[in-house]
């Protein structure tokens, strides 16, 4: 059930990331929600790392959203060099 609500809140984060960083979006709003749901991942993963969050504690939706946009402005650099050359 923890990976369920992962994608769950990740989903969500993808969304709200893509409204808290505007501009154009190099893959839409599809590929903005998988990169949600990556930094929900990420965020999760890296919480239980540094002992934020309990093995099996899942990141909260604020952790999930810095993910997100974290992974979206990474994409945002490496997608928006490869288009301009």
């Amino acid at each position: 059930m923890g990976i369920l609500w992962t994608i769950i809140i990740g989903f969500l984060a993808g969304i709200v990331a893509k409204f808290m960083m505007p501009g154009r979006d190099p893959g839409g709003f599809i590929i903005t929600t998988l990169l949600g749901i990556a930094g929900a991942f990420v965020a999760t993963y890296l919480g239980q790392a540094v002992g934020w969050y309990r093995a099996g504690e899942g990141a909260g939706f604020i952790g999930a959203i810095v993910g997100a946009i974290v992974i979206l402005a990474i994409y945002r650099m490496v997608v928006g060099r490869r288009t301009t050359v």
